[in-house]
């Protein structure tokens, strides 16, 4: 192998192919290739590692050290045995080999990497006369083979772990911090940061969360190598690396950041200790964060990188993202200034950058916040600025033109459109809304002006709900049900109870719109409900929980579930209840039945209960909470019967009166009435449609079956005993006269369980005691 002819491959996020071939030629790389997923090139050895200790957009630098036959598994044995090895894996480097990819032939990727790892050992003992230990999981020397078609390209990995891993990050950050560290260097190098901040430009993301956007910034400012403070590489276990070299590139990086750094900040930032705070007058690179935790994460990854005197986290969100651009764009002036730039060189204004879908949320208002916080600040960014945005469809519509750049930044399940704009946005509709503490108002960007009267009318509710509550001992409650057709949501409040006493949650449905109406202007008053909801409610974005639902005769379907779960504790009547406001189709408690579930308890006192249809049990632990002598909980999802096991155990009630039965119902009922097994009391709560897969081939509709579900429940009951049935089916009939032909007689008692903050929706819900005739 020439030294310097060696050809190499550097990996990288989908979509930065060209900007990570622009930053090796700046390295001076001059035989430079991109390629779908990277970039190929040649260079020397000082040249490779410098690749590995500078680049920014790179996620891998590869040796590539031969491309071999892999029609069968002996061709790629025999032509894996003719790689110099010997010149390739260092002596005493202990080696692992990982395989991609498959033919016909290659079907395993184990067998693949097996079939390499004996040539490479082979090689080795006729060369040096032992084999080399293999290590599968820390080698020294990491070998990668790529199976496509009839050829295998087989490459050292001169990385060792991830470049995108980079060393601020702390050892507890999970699996997609390094994605959001390669999102924001992406999005810097898309918006063309380096010849910004060379020219003295500052930076603000104001929704920076973990604060990769501001330290990979901040980083490239103060010219600090990524992989400056990197202990281990894979080049370590490479024969042809050199250690003069590296030494050397490393004390370069020392002198260039110490340099940069002096330059960014105050004049006594490097004699500062690592836990000073920054001087907020001379701070160019600044993030906003409402999340404590997030603010706390952020500013220990600026510490971990040595740029804790160049980077300020500061909490905040939309209403102090302008105050935040205005201070470090002078600070930026100024720093100019003292530096003495030439009259009339142009100003390069401030770089506005955000990567807002690289935290994964279960909060859409959280997303619609942190939009507005980076609109905000972009409004208020000097001339000549730039923003640059991943990961948020609500951004693209307040700029008044299409973006300069639109980049999709890697495939699949992580693909995010990264978005530059060199025009500020246009000039938004606002609405203003009162603080519901007394406060200040506050002004909310909306992108449809008639949401204002949709803040009006929700705060106007909710003021009077509130009161009711409060009056009336409730702490979960409906504040708005598509008041205004054209804003059709459906708004609850949750007060936290147990651990979570003292936080307040919003959760929002919003019913699909018709037809006739333009999807996108639906999708906007939508984003106008999640940004306007969490403001006149008092409530944290992060905790508003929204879903799509959409209206059916069979009842409600929703879109956004299987997200993950967000639960907590919430207080009915003096008992503790589990609810996920995030993670399942409802939350685990219908506000409805508040009062059914009530009359549920009233009537339980000294009575054996048995609940159908049971959900998470909560009708349960009221007749438990009544003093019922015994309770038996039904229904097919283990899932739900184990949350009703935990919302019972959580109020106390664990004996063995308290049974809890996995069945499908129909089939339970007609097993139990061949028993001598009688109940006092049943509560049976149906859904409207059914198709579960384990209820085979037979299916569920309210409807249809509601006759032979009662006729088998008041065989159940006992004599004098009754049942509460209740059914959300919107025009739901019960077959009267046919129930009667079998002693079935109903008493119709929707009016008495309709509380008040459901009076708007009198048919939310259809309710009946049962009783035989």
């Amino acid at each position: 192998m020439q030294q310097d002819k060696l050809e190499f491959f550097a990996s990288c996020l989908a979509g930065l192919e060209a900007p990570l071939a622009d930053e090796l030629k700046s390295l001076g790389i001059r035989s430079v290739r991109p390629l779908g997923g990277g970039v190929a090139f040649f260079c020397d050895v000082r040249h490779a590692l410098k690749a590995c200790l500078w680049s920014r957009l790179a996620s891998r630098i590869m040796l590539v050290v031969g491309r071999v036959d892999a029609r069968m598994a002996d061709l790629l044995f025999e032509d894996a045995l003719e790689l110099p090895w010997e010149d390739v894996v260092a002596p005493g480097a202990s080696i692992a080999v990982s395989a991609h990819g498959m033919n016909d032939e290659l079907r395993n990727t184990r067998f693949t990497a097996l079939k390499v790892k004996d040539a490479v050992c082979d090689r080795l003992r006729e060369a040096r006369g032992e084999r080399p230990d293999v290590d599968a999981e820390c080698p020294d020397a990491a070998i990668d083979v790529r199976v496509r078609e009839k050829r295998a390209t087989i490459s050292l990995d001169l990385s060792g772990a991830s470049l995108y891993r980079r060393t601020y990050l702390a050892p507890d950050d999970g699996a997609e911090a390094p994605l959001e560290c390669a999102l924001a260097a992406g999005l810097l190098a898309l918006a063309g940061w380096d010849g910004r901040a060379r020219a003295g430009a500052a930076c603000v993301d104001a929704a920076c969360g973990d604060g990769a956007v501001v330290v990979e910034a901040a980083a490239a400012a103060c010219d600090l190598a990524p992989g400056l403070t990197r202990e281990r590489w894979g080049f370590f276990g490479w024969a042809q690396s050199s250690p003069a070299i590296w030494n050397e590139l490393i004390a370069q990086a020392d002198d260039r950041f110490e340099a940069g750094l002096a330059a960014a900040c105050a004049s006594d930032a490097l004699d500062a200790p690592a836990s000073a705070r920054p001087d907020l007058d001379v701070v160019r690179f600044a993030g906003l964060s409402a999340s404590s935790p997030a603010i706390a994460r952020a500013r220990g990854r600026a510490k971990r990188a040595g740029l804790r005197q160049a980077v300020s986290i500061e909490p905040g969100g939309a209403e102090e993202a302008g105050a935040l651009v205005e201070r470090v764009s002078a600070a930026a002036a100024a720093a100019r200034d003292t530096a003495g730039v030439p009259d009339g060189a142009e100003a390069p204004g401030c770089l506005v950058a955000s990567v807002l879908g690289a935290r994964e949320r279960s909060s859409e208002a959280s997303a619609q916040a942190d939009a507005a916080a980076f609109v905000a600040a972009a409004t208020a960014a000097p001339a000549g600025s730039v923003f640059a945005v991943a990961g948020s469809e609500a951004v693209e519509d307040r700029f008044g033109a299409a973006p300069g750049t639109r980049v999709e930044l890697g495939r699949d399940r992580v693909a995010t459109e990264a978005l530059v704009f060199y025009a500020p946005p246009a000039e938004a509709a606002v609405v203003v809304v009162p603080d519901p503490a007394g406060g200040a108002e506050h002004r909310v960007e909306v992108l449809e002006p008639a949401s204002e009267q949709f803040s009006s009318r929700l705060f106007k509710v909710a003021k009077e709900r509130r009161k009711w509550a409060r009056r009336e001992g409730i702490s979960c409650y409906r504040v708005y049900d598509a008041d205004l057709p054209d804003y059709a949501v459906a708004i609850d409040v949750y007060a936290g109870a147990g651990e979570a006493e003292g936080n307040t949650y919003l959760h929002i449905a919003e019913y699909a719109a018709p037809s006739s109406v333009d999807p996108a202007r639906a999708r906007r008053r939508f984003d106008d409900v999640l940004a306007l909801a969490p403001v006149a409610l008092g409530i944290r974005p992060d905790h508003v929980f929204a879903k799509t639902r959409r209206r059916d005769k069979g009842g409600s379907q929703y879109r956004d579930a299987g997200r993950r779960s967000y639960v907590t504790q919430i207080d009915e009547d003096g008992y503790l209840m589990e609810v996920d406001l995030s993670g399942y189709l409802d939350t685990g408690i219908f506000l409805d039945h508040r009062a059914t579930r009530e009359l549920v308890g009233a009537k339980a006192a000294g009575k054996r209960f048995l609940n159908l249809f049971a959900y998470t049990g909560t009708a349960t632990v009221h007749a438990a909470g009544g003093g019922a002598v015994e309770t038996t909980t039904v229904d097919l999802s283990q899932t739900y019967l184990d949350w009703a096991r935990r919302n019972m155990a959580g109020n106390g009630f664990s004996g063995p009166e308290h049974s809890f039965e996995r069945a499908d119902v129909m089939a339970w009922i007609t097993e139990t009435r061949r028993k001598p097994l009688r109940y006092d009391l049943i509560f049976v709560d149906p859904p409207t449609f059914s198709n579960s897969k384990a209820m085979g081939s037979r299916t569920w509709d309210v409807q249809r079956d509601h006759v032979e579900l009662l006729i088998g429940v008041t065989r159940l009951l006992t004599e004098g005993g009754e049942a509460v049935f209740s059914c959300n089916l919107r025009t739901f009939k019960p077959d009267v006269e046919a129930l009667a032909k079998y002693g079935v007689a109903l008493q119709d008692i929707t009016a008495s369980t309709i509380p008040h903050d459901f009076e708007r929706n009198p048919k939310i819900h259809q309710c009946y005691l049962v009783r035989r005739a």
